[in-house]
């Protein structure tokens, strides 16, 4: 076929080609400029505040990954925010329940809003926990991925408000300025070892109605492992025996059930519950301790666990059963052996309250009152017997009166769910500046400055104590006791708070009378009075040295108030003392003005200034109250010595875990017999050679001002009071050593644990 036009002549290649390369490169130049704008999104998505993550930065520590979530990246106020801490704990490792149960510290978190909306909230929906075992030991606790939720209610802040009020948008009910969520964590981890750990997280959120976050599947399965209001009724009997009945369970429908008490304290928790499964109810039988009344309900989680393995967590509260009352009280407050009270335990009971408050007389505690009733004694001889009776009577009336107060003071406290122990009130710089105080008037007596009731119309003129001043010895005499714990005292006082009021009572009484009990037999025996030396010259001047040690107390007293409250607090007792002085400076004067001179007007002027000083004394309480406060948030300890570790829970069980052998000294500086022991046997070169040869870890703990973890440890060994020695060897049992310590006692009871 002819060609008939140029184009024709041309091959087909060499006109398509340019088109096309042209389209190839339009396509190129479209797809590449795509690209380009996906990755500029992306990149822009990147780089947008974090006002769209509902996921905090995330703060590492040693063991776990801290983070704070959130089921919705933005709020409006409309509903509650659901919020969570996030801990990822590093495989081997747990956190803690809210009863984190015989060891450990359950977790905490405080979270605050503030901006465009504003909240708070610290009370965590507690997922239910794992059990933990560890030798006799059982904890509540978290492993792996931990969710902790909360809720957190919102309300627009104030500034906000006002102007949404102005604003014509109507959209939703937030305030369009977006809201920042603070959060301060603080849990602890456990493996071989205990290490406490915290966070201080920041989650921005953007306003608008909420909706789901890429975190609410996290809500979701916490709330699957929350347990639910139980449908079922349970009684708790006097013996312990929890009984949870209801229609749907059977032996086939519950294959295993265990419980969990919300707050620890309250049964043996490692103890086995040996549970019983029938048609219609399921019992599990808990072992009660002591601080469980018998009117009192127990609550916490019960698990009941199916043939298939599925577990179901149900909130359960159980009530006393009929009769648990009067069960328990029939044993004294407790379904326990070591804190029933029998017949013949009360009487043991008694018996050893009365040789501690025997012993007592020995202990250096009670060694300044002793030097004022060896006063006393010596005018036993010269005194009629009836005058003798009396003054021992009226002594022994003090001391037993202040003995059954203290102890129904300290049953009280109980009953309200305090944990408080001997010795108590000298925890508090109020007391001990009072008692400063008193000691310090006392030895100004004994020194003449001033006299207690003066009799005027005597052959000498001396004054002549009445038997108030008796009484007024015996009440003294027991609170300077209260810092020592003598022998015996420890295991009477622990089944006094234990049993019956009656029965605890009597048992305070006892041991009062054995305090009183040698200055009641010099006069029940006319003739250990009548070995008295004569009176004489001599016993103004025994009266004037037995000020000393009073003084000498009053030193002591002054370190005790420095330790608890500070500088501050000495110097508020230093001043009260000036003042003190002034008054029975001028008190004195008066006093011999009115033997020389009778009634006058000088000497009324005399007692008023005196008794304004005394009011200036009275006036620096306020201010001690003040500094108590103040010395409660930061307490002063002593310095240990090299090799001693400050007593912990988690740190003894930790050492207890890993095999090692452990010594605990329980102390306190206002405790003469805990510092002598120390002086003499604990902090001397032997024994600490001793413990460092065996590789023994020593743990002091200072219930100088109140600790929860010290008197707790006091209870769970039978004890109200320090010092308390206890040692932990390796393996085997703990021994308990006496009250009082020599370097030979503690070496050969660490010698003889390892043999």
């Amino acid at each position: 076929m002819p060609c008939r036009a140029l184009p024709c002549s041309v091959p087909p290649d060499q006109t398509a080609a340019p088109r096309t390369r042209a389209v190839l490169r339009s396509l190129w130049a479209a797809g590449a400029f795509a690209l380009l704008t996906a990755v500029t999104m992306v990149a822009a998505g990147a780089c947008l505040p974090q006002a769209q993550a509902a996921e905090s930065a995330a703060v590492s520590t040693e063991h776990s990954v801290a983070t704070l979530i959130t089921d919705s990246d933005t709020a409006d106020g409309s509903t509650p925010l659901r919020v969570a801490l996030r801990l990822k704990l590093q495989p081997g490792w747990h956190t803690y329940w809210q009863n984190p149960g015989d060891a450990g510290e359950a977790t905490a978190v405080t979270i605050t809003a503030e901006g465009g909306l504003t909240g708070k909230t610290d009370a965590i929906q507690w997922p239910t926990p794992q059990r933990i075992r560890d030798a006799s030991l059982m904890s509540y606790a978290y492993t792996g991925d931990v969710v902790l939720p909360l809720s957190l209610p919102l309300h627009a802040a104030k500034e906000a408000a006002s102007v949404e009020k102005t604003s014509d948008t109507g959209a939703g009910s937030g305030t369009g300025a977006p809201t920042t969520l603070k959060a301060h964590a603080s849990w602890l981890v456990c493996a071989s070892v205990c290490v406490p750990e915290e966070a201080d997280l920041s989650l921005p959120l953007a306003a608008g109605a909420p909706h789901p976050s890429a975190q609410t599947p996290l809500f979701e399965a916490a709330t699957q492992a929350t347990p639910v209001p139980s449908p079922y009724t349970a009684t708790l009997a006097a013996d312990g025996t929890l009984r949870v009945s209801g229609q749907d369970l059977s032996p086939r429908a519950v294959k295993e059930a265990w419980f969990m008490p919300d707050k620890p304290g309250l049964i043996d928790q490692a103890a086995p519950q040996n549970e019983a499964v029938q048609n219609g109810a399921v019992e599990l039988h808990l072992k009660r301790l002591p601080d469980l009344a018998s009117t009192q309900s127990l609550s916490g989680i019960l698990v009941l666990k199916d043939a298939a393995g599925s577990e179901h967590a149900l909130y359960q509260t159980a009530k006393p059963a009929p009769g648990a009352t009067a069960g328990v009280a029939a044993r004294g407050g407790s379904a326990t052996a070591a804190s029933s009270l029998t017949q013949a335990g009360f009487g043991q009971q008694v018996v050893f309250a009365f040789l501690g408050g025997l012993i007592l007389n020995l202990m250096p505690c009670v060694f300044p009152i002793l030097a004022m009733k060896a006063l006393s004694v010596a005018k036993l001889g010269k005194a009629e017997r009836r005058t003798q009776i009396t003054s021992a009577g009226c002594y022994a009336l003090g001391v037993m009166v202040t003995f059954l107060a203290l102890g129904g003071l300290m049953m009280a406290l109980r009953v309200a769910g305090a944990a408080e122990g001997w010795g108590f009130q000298f925890q508090s710089p109020v007391f001990v500046t009072l008692i400063t105080w008193l000691l310090f008037g006392m030895a100004l007596n004994l020194l003449g400055v001033f006299e207690f009731m003066p009799v005027s119309g005597g052959v000498s003129g001396t004054p002549k104590h009445g038997h108030w001043h008796d009484v007024l010895t015996g009440i003294l005499a027991v609170v300077v006791a209260t810092p020592c714990t003598a022998p015996f005292m420890g295991v009477a006082i622990a089944g006094a708070l234990s049993g019956p009021p009656v029965a605890g009572l009597a048992v305070f009484a006892a041991m009062g009378l054995g305090l009183a009990a040698p200055y009641l037999l010099l006069t029940a025996i006319p003739g250990l009075a009548a070995r008295m030396p004569r009176p004489g010259p001599w016993m103004q001047y025994l009266r004037q040295f037995l000020a000393f040690p009073l003084l000498g107390s009053c030193v002591w007293l002054l370190w005790v108030a420095a330790l608890e409250g500070g500088a501050s607090v000495v110097l508020l007792l230093a001043t009260g003392m000036v003042l003190l002085s002034f008054a029975a400076w001028l008190y004195g004067v008066a006093q011999t003005r009115l033997i020389q001179q009778g009634h006058t007007r000088t000497n009324a002027a005399l007692h008023g200034l005196a008794l304004l000083g005394l009011l200036g004394a009275l006036a620096l309480i306020p201010a001690l109250l003040h500094q108590q406060g103040s010395a409660a948030a930061s307490p002063q300890t002593s310095a240990l010595p090299k090799g001693v570790e400050p007593f912990s829970t988690a740190r003894f069980e930790a050492l207890k875990a890993a095999g090692k052998p452990v010594f605990v000294d329980m102390t306190a500086a206002w405790c003469i017999t805990c510092l002598v022991n120390e002086r003499v046997a604990l902090d001397v070169p032997a024994t600490q050679q001793a413990f460092a040869k065996q590789g023994i870890t020593v743990l002091r703990g200072d219930w100088t001002n109140h600790d929860p973890a010290i008197s707790a440890f006091l209870k769970e060994r039978g004890r109200d009071g320090v010092p308390l020695y206890i040692y932990s060897p390796a393996h085997g049992p703990e021994v308990t050593l006496p009250q009082i310590l020599t370097p030979g006692l503690v070496i050969s009871t660490l010698e003889n644990q390892t043999k």
